[in-house]
């Protein structure tokens, strides 16, 4: 056991917060406001997101699915009375306690490895004590033995990353391949790229052999639907002798249950679009067919408005080091038709508010493509972790020809925690700070989503000889002044160009659209603040100036995420907000500076001056925004690449005194207890669970289809 091979100040960021901060996913209302057939559907999308569950676990890392199944044995063999169990085992109080905050926050993050951030977080209470639970249960004994190592495994601080094996990091999207290298994920990422196979829902595993697995997530192992008719391929130049082969049936008991759930999902569809969206989404989890996915995101951007919203699939590419390999993950919810007045508002102003965007229209798309944008009240959410907002699909074509949908969580964005000082916020700040974060996290939200992933055209030759744009004539590059010299070439895309920094520099893409629009006062107006007329010293100068103060402070939290041993972030919206700190620090006249006067910067705050985010602050943003968008839409990786590793590079100030700082301050994050549906009879029940550590639990063993 190597518990304590790391030294302890290190160790000490690594352990589980204690406790988790739990709050409640609150739904009844919404839920009960549903007609039965609503409901139906409702519980059959819950159940098939949730069969996933075991997807997320095995994609964290490779002990995560025993350590969750050894939480779940200990509960049933206490019937959930922890004090008992505690007092048979011969444990304390204490004891116990750390375990269940542990399960808590292992529950939440769907693994080992926390979902924002993508550190792994170890239990607080002793191994030997853990042990001794085990004893109590023959099942959790023999759980226990298959992860004992690796539940406090610490001798490397690179293993407490996910990221590249070769980089000494962990990465599931690569099992049983400790030696995969960075250079071989790329050539087989290529190649596959070549094949118009996408990665999305794929894994990859290298044989002893030195040859390649395409792991196939589907519910079936020889599958009627095929992407590609080849499945094996002999590979050429340096990797010239080795085969690469796809092998379906990855996940195949998950797979063929969320096939199941939503083949019954299927005959309560409120609609024509639901009912085609779902026999699509059959196709895709039980054939493995991403092509099938693709045009089941074809029918859900149609689905306008419904009473019921979900998505399901392997979504978003964060926790692949590659950025390729998406994260299963789906939600069903319910509208919020009082939010998602003002989201409506925001869509129909949007061919007035893009072209406050600070670049020409040649690098806009030639007719913004009016999404559906609304505020849902979540039921249920699988995957590692939720988000306060969604923009989807991720497919390039479809978003850039066909359309897009954004969602705002709004019981996400309302769960409360317990008041509390918030770090590094200035005394006289903190009233109006905590009066409107809400608030301003909203319009942030709302700008980021629908303005900021849904702006902007990627100019392409869309297949040989044949341009989106004017090739013979093309436009000036308002960042060198020159006319344009890259672009997307067939096949190309935004992720396949930019790799494992395309997520992140996309947040940071959006995000800064933001910080560039929410100074508009007609902006905030609809989203019910103000009349429309700038005054800093109103109720909608307050939510403005929240917006940017709020964005600075993350940008310092951000640290909190980013590994000194590797120099690497761990998660791609904090890098984006650590780099647009910096846009701020950079816009010179004090607009936005870090006061302290102790050595070890203990007393560190932000002091931004909101009556200069006009004159300084939003100028700033719309430079380095123009640089970020116009280097995205040419496809210019190298200018790219510097410009964001410059704003995103941490010096010794910020490693060696800040980070320190924000580790201490560091608060726990939210866990989310979610509901559960069940059917009794030709009813669907809604159980919902107290917002405990125990809460959190039993609302998983409730789960006994995962």
């Amino acid at each position: 056991m190597l518990e304590n091979a790391m030294d302890a100040t290190t160790l000490k960021q690594y352990l589980a917060d204690d406790p988790p901060t739990v709050v409640p996913l609150a739904i009844k209302p919404h839920f009960e406001a549903l007609n039965d057939k609503e409901k139906k559907y409702a519980h059959y999308i819950s159940r098939a997101a949730l069969s996933g569950t075991r997807i997320n676990l095995r994609q964290c890392s490779a002990e995560s699915a025993a350590i969750y199944d050894f939480i779940i044995a200990l509960h049933k063999n206490c019937n959930g009375d922890w004090k008992k169990l505690a007092s048979d085992a011969g444990i304390s109080d204490d004891d116990i306690k750390h375990f269940l905050s542990y399960s808590a926050q292992f529950l939440g993050n769907a693994g080992n490895y926390k979902s924002f951030g993508d550190s792994k977080f170890i239990p607080r209470i002793p191994a030997d004590k853990v042990a001794v639970l085990a004893q109590t249960s023959p099942e959790a004994e023999k759980l226990y033995k298959t992860f004992k190592d690796d539940l406090y495994e610490s001798s490397s601080t690179a293993r407490m990353h996910l990221g590249y094996p070769d980089k000494g990091h962990v990465s599931n999207y690569y099992p049983d391949s400790p030696d995969i290298t960075h250079e071989e994920i790329q050539y087989t990422g290529d190649f596959l790229k070549k094949q118009q196979l996408l990665p999305e829902n794929t894994r990859m595993r290298k044989t002893p052999s030195g040859d390649y697995e395409v792991l196939i997530a589907s519910a079936v192992t020889e599958p009627s639907i095929r992407d590609t008719k080849e499945s094996s391929w002999s590979l050429d130049g340096p990797y010239q002798g080795k085969t690469l082969r796809l092998v379906y049936g990855d996940h195949y008991a998950e797979m063929a249950k969320i096939a199941q759930n939503l083949t019954e999902a299927q005959k309560f569809a409120l609609n024509d679009e639901e009912a085609r969206m779902q026999a699509e989404y059959v196709k895709a989890f039980h054939d493995g067919s991403m092509l099938a996915h693709k045009d089941s995101q074809r029918h859900w951007i149609k689905d306008k408005g419904p009473m019921v919203e979900s998505n399901i699939g392997f979504i978003e590419t964060y926790r692949d080091p590659h950025g390729i390999r998406g994260e299963w993950e789906g939600f069903a919810s319910m509208i919020n038709k009082e939010r998602t007045k003002a989201f409506g508002q925001l869509v129909e102003s949007a061919p007035d508010q893009i072209p406050k965007l600070p670049w020409p229209k040649d690098f806009e798309k030639d007719k913004f493509l009016a999404p559906d944008f609304t505020s849902l009240e979540v039921l249920t959410f699988a995957g590692s972790g939720i988000p306060a907002g969604i923009n989807i699909p991720n497919y390039d074509d479809i978003r850039q020809n066909e359309g897009f949908k954004n969602v705002s969580l709004g019981n996400v964005l309302s769960a409360a925690a317990p008041k509390e000082t918030i770090p590094f916020i200035r005394d006289e700040d903190q009233d109006v700070y905590d009066a409107c974060k809400d608030e301003a996290f909203e319009v942030q939200v709302g700008i980021h989503e629908l303005l900021g992933h849904g702006c902007g055209k990627l100019l392409q030759e869309t297949e040989t000889g044949k341009y989106n744009f004017d090739v013979q004539d093309p436009p000036v590059n308002p960042v060198t002044g020159q006319k344009v010299a890259t672009w997307y070439k067939p096949g190309e895309t935004w992720g396949s160009v930019f790799g494992g920094m395309g997520p992140s520099y996309e947040e940071c893409r959006a995000e800064s659209v933001a910080m560039s629009l929410c100074p508009d006062y007609e902006i905030l107006k609809i989203f019910g603040f103000g009349d429309g007329k700038e005054d800093i010293h109103s109720k909608a100068g307050d939510v403005l100036y929240i917006c940017y103060l709020s964005m600075a402070r993350a940008g310092i939290a951000a640290l909190q995420f980013w590994d000194p041993d590797s120099r690497k972030w761990g998660q791609a919206h904090v890098q984006a907000r650590f780099a647009i700190l910096q846009v701020f620090l950079s816009a010179g006249d004090d607009f936005c500076k870090l006061e302290y006067s102790k050595d070890d910067v203990s007393d560190l705050k932000i002091h931004l001056d909101k009556t200069k985010i006009q004159s300084h602050g939003r100028p700033a943003v719309n430079e380095f925004l123009q640089k970020l968008h116009v280097f995205k839409a040419t496809a210019d990786v190298v200018a790219g690449k510097k410009l964001y590793e410059d704003y995103t590079s941490v010096n010794d100030f910020y490693a060696t005194k800040v980070r320190p700082e924000v580790l201490r301050q560091a608060k726990p994050r939210k866990v989310f207890v979610q509901a559960n549906t069940f059917l009794e009879g030709d009813k669907v029940v809604l159980k919902e669970y107290e917002a405990t550590l125990e809460g959190m639990i039993q609302s998983f063993v409730d789960r006994d289809y995962i």
